[in-house]
């Protein structure tokens, strides 16, 4: 193997995981990591948690621009006409193994909505939209009832005149939630709706510019966010809180994870240099329901991991880590925190595709090789 040649080394190394590169334009969010600040449309993710709703926030991201009142009526009944399964996608749905991971059953069941939809590989803009409608008002629906299948419980039939985050939380409890539950909730959705490139989302634009129908994308999208390193932080946040157990245990636990260098689920984030703005929602959330509940030692017992980080290494609280306390205390199972990941993400992950659709350019990267070269072919029986 004397005369096989070393691959050239790159004048230029390539960025890992794509660091900081910039793979494709948006009008749709943008992170200012130094700043802490994000922004959808050019709206502050601050002012939309104030003001907003997740309807209004879904016309927003597809649009470019928030809604009149109309508009927003006639999105809300479109999403609502949406809400129910058809008995086939049910049927389907009772078949899944009860122990299968809630992510790959979400997977399948939104794959499987494209046999029920003949112009499912129509594309165009006015098309595409109700694929996306569909799909945001499918989302929530789907999510509830394999929860309540997966615990032998019959599916609830959603209430079309309640907005996504009341039916969610109807769907998956079986009875109206507090005013101010959902309240939280549906500002939950709006903190999680978009983060620019992320994973799922580059993922689901990749397969866009393919011009692959929607179903496949938002699939590709999904399994993206299933991984551990996307999806699943908050759920092991909250695992690690019921792990430490109470507050005096808080500190030798941190101090012994930290000599150990294990990561501390939760905290820091690859964009983010301070505080990440969806964090600082999600903290206030979490006050308030320990405030409604009395069980204040999860949001105590955050805000001393918060602090003992951020003076040992510097380093924030992202989305997940106020977020897993705050779904909790609501009574939502660890196991659906990713896939409300996902009902909220739908309605990024659709706006990318719709913006990829709109200015499609195949998205192709090269690759820096760095394998041998001029590798002779030695026939199997000299090998």
């Amino acid at each position: 193997m004397d005369n096989v040649k070393k691959a050239t080394a790159p004048t230029v190394a390539p960025a890992a995981g794509l660091r900081g590169v910039v793979a494709a334009s948006t009008s749709i969010g943008d992170v200012n990591g130094e700043k802490g600040e994000l922004i959808y449309q050019g709206i502050n993710i601050h002012d939309l948690a104030k003001n907003s709703t997740f309807e209004e926030v879904i016309f927003l991201l597809w649009n470019g621009r928030l809604p009149k009142r109309a508009e927003l009526d006639e999105l809300k009944r479109n999403i609502a006409a949406n809400y129910e399964l058809s008995p086939e996608l049910l049927a389907l749905m009772r078949q899944f193994p009860k122990d299968a991971e809630p992510m790959d059953t979400l997977r399948t069941a939104v794959s499987a909505l494209a046999f029920y939809d003949k112009n499912s590989r129509d594309i165009s803009r006015e098309n595409a939209v109700k694929t996306a409608t569909r799909l945001v008002g499918q989302f929530p629906t789907i999510v509830a009832t394999l929860e309540r299948l997966r615990n032998s419980q019959e599916p609830i039939a959603p209430k079309p005149d309640e907005s996504i985050a009341t039916n969610f939380l109807y769907m998956l409890r079986g009875e109206m939630p507090a005013a101010e539950d959902a309240r939280i909730f549906d500002v939950g959705l709006i903190l999680q709706a978009d983060h620019e490139l992320n994973a799922s989302t580059f993922t689901s634009r990749v397969v866009a510019g393919t011009l692959a129908d929607m179903y496949g994308a938002v699939t590709a999208a999904i399994a993206a966010l299933s991984g551990p390193l996307h999806g699943g932080a908050n759920t092991n946040v909250m695992k690690m809180l019921l792990e430490i157990g109470d507050m005096e245990n808080v500190e030798p636990y941190i101090k012994n994870a930290l000599a150990q260098k294990k990561k501390i689920m939760g905290i820091g984030h690859a964009v983010y240099k301070t505080e990440d703005p969806r964090a600082t929602n999600f903290r206030r959330f979490s006050k308030q329901m320990a405030e409604r509940t009395g069980e204040s030692k999860w949001y105590e017992m955050s805000l001393k991991i918060e602090g003992m980080m951020l003076q040992e290494k510097g380093m924030y609280p992202n989305v997940d880590f106020f977020s897993a306390s705050t779904f909790y205390m609501m009574g939502i199972p660890l196991e659906l925190y990713t896939p409300i990941f996902a009902v909220s993400r739908i309605s990024g992950w659709t706006g990318h595709i719709l913006e990829q659709y709109a200015n499609n350019k195949l998205i192709r990267p090269r690759a820096e090789y760095v394998g041998p070269r001029d590798v002779p072919y030695v026939p199997i029986d000299k090998r």
